[in-house]
């Protein structure tokens, strides 16, 4: 199989389909063949996103980018309080 990217929104139609198709009987792997991606992407996006709907998903998006960006600006803060530790204890 190619490998393609899908959007949150797109994962969360590809598993209500997958649900409904396993309601109606059919295995993973027939689901998967249907949706043409892999049996692990499956579990996977069923284990990220199982139970989203498409707004929380979208706000999981958000977060998960404001909290990387706030991470670095700590890492940067640290950083230069750790310098300006050092340089202080230098002039002793």
């Amino acid at each position: 199989m190619a490998m393609k990217r899908f959007v949150s929104e797109q994962i969360i139609g590809k598993l209500r389909e997958a649900e409904v198709e396993l309601a109606r009987g059919s295995t993973v792997g027939q689901v998967c063949k249907k949706l043409q991606i892999a049996e692990q992407t499956y579990y996977r996006w069923r284990a990220e996103y199982g139970g989203m709907r498409v707004d929380q998903a979208k706000r999981l998006k958000e977060l998960e980018a404001e909290n990387a960006r706030l991470k670095k600006l700590v890492a940067d803060l640290s950083l230069d309080n750790a310098i300006l530790k050092e340089a202080a204890s230098g002039n002793f």
